[in-house]
């Protein structure tokens, strides 16, 4: 029996379920979320979302709880094992990448500094 291999990212409960929730109210046809990282900002690199409607070449798709994530061949070292979640607070709500390869974040938030994975 051949295992599954380990999703590349996954997605929180609350995550998958405000994706859903965006996607049915988008006024577009969408096929899933686009994540990727992107230069910039006062620690190195800050993460990307947008909505994917086709998939890229050399793109790693994955479907976690029923949402399909496009993950850009240029950010998939550097999100591997990424958990993103989606945090309800006192002043707002936004999405949260847990990622085990970020090594330091900015003070304002908006940008990370991240090592890319190594294989084990």
């Amino acid at each position: 029996m051949k295992r599954e291999r380990p999703k590349a990212v996954r997605l929180s409960d609350a995550a998958a379920a405000r994706i859903q929730e965006i996607m049915e109210n988008a006024e577009g046809k969408y096929l899933g979320l686009r994540v990727g990282v992107k230069n910039g900002g006062c620690a190195g690199m800050s993460y990307t979302m947008d909505y994917a409607e086709s998939a890229e070449p050399l793109e790693e798709v994955i479907e976690d709880k029923g949402v399909k994530v496009f993950i850009d061949p240029k950010a998939i070292l550097f999100l591997i094992g990424t958990e993103i979640d989606f945090v309800t607070e006192k002043l707002g709500a936004r999405f949260v990448f847990n990622n085990p390869n970020q090594t330091a974040a900015c003070g304002c938030g908006e940008s990370v500094t991240i090592k890319p994975a190594v294989e084990a």
